[in-house]
């Protein structure tokens, strides 16, 4: 490929067209890796005032060896990126990088305590992903439990499906959650994710008797699911 042709690339990267700024970083990843000077540029682009967007030449930098901090942050910052397909990219991107590098998932840590309430949101979704088990991870999904936001709360509720070692204070914050947030997308995530951690307690399972009747019928919806999940459980065979 001729200077034209990567300097036309280049200038897709600040392009208003999705498909052609996903087309011109296909390109260019496959381009960058056999050649330094264009990573030179990719770098520039970082912190060019004229750019439009520096995150497409950071996606690209991220494919090469030893990304930079700087590459690190402009990923971090696009999570907070209007449009979801660019959002899930940069996640999907960012969950690949951290399971080879611990920085990252400390990085996305922090995030999930300082971004935007999307941001934050995105990061919990990159710990969910990255099926990190330690109890930093866990404590960070528990304390989102209290994020003031409820899609960021949403996501803590959901990303603790599964996490079978919750003890019984955080299964008591999703209970609460459960029968006292305000925003009921956040009470029915809970109302699912308690009854697939199992061992409901009676008074969960009172609340959710109480719920299949309420006036939300997406709260109904909820609860029903969460009592199926319970009654599958409670008739499955010993040790299945």
């Amino acid at each position: 490929m001729d200077n034209n042709q990567t300097a036309a690339l280049l200038a897709d990267l600040n392009s208003s067209d999705k498909p052609a700024i996903r087309a011109a970083v296909d390109a260019l990843i496959q381009l960058a890796a056999d050649a330094p000077a264009l990573a030179d540029d990719l770098n520039r682009l970082l912190d060019d005032p004229r750019g439009r967007h520096p995150w497409p030449a950071a996606y690209i930098l991220a494919h090469l060896p030893h990304p930079s901090q700087r590459v690190f942050a402009v990923l971090l910052n696009a999570l907070d990126h209007p449009d979801p397909d660019i959002r899930w990219a940069v996640m999907l991107l960012l969950v690949r990088l951290a399971k080879a590098d611990s920085e990252i998932v400390r990085l996305l840590l922090e995030l999930r305590e300082t971004g935007t309430p999307t941001q934050r949101r995105m990061a919990i979704y990159c710990i969910r992903d990255l099926n990190l088990i330690d109890a930093a991870s866990l404590r960070a999904l528990l304390e989102s439990l209290r994020d003031d936001d409820p899609m960021v709360r949403v996501a803590a509720v959901t990303s603790l499906k599964g996490r079978m070692e919750i003890e019984s204070g955080g299964r008591k914050m999703l209970y609460n959650l459960f029968v006292n947030d305000p925003d009921l997308r956040v009470r029915n995530a809970a109302a699912v994710t308690l009854a697939q951690l199992g061992s409901p307690s009676e008074e969960y399972v009172a609340a959710l008797k109480m719920a299949e009747a309420s006036e939300h019928a997406q709260l109904r919806k909820a609860a029903t699911a969460a009592l199926a999940i319970i009654q599958k459980r409670r008739s499955a065979p010993a040790g299945g």
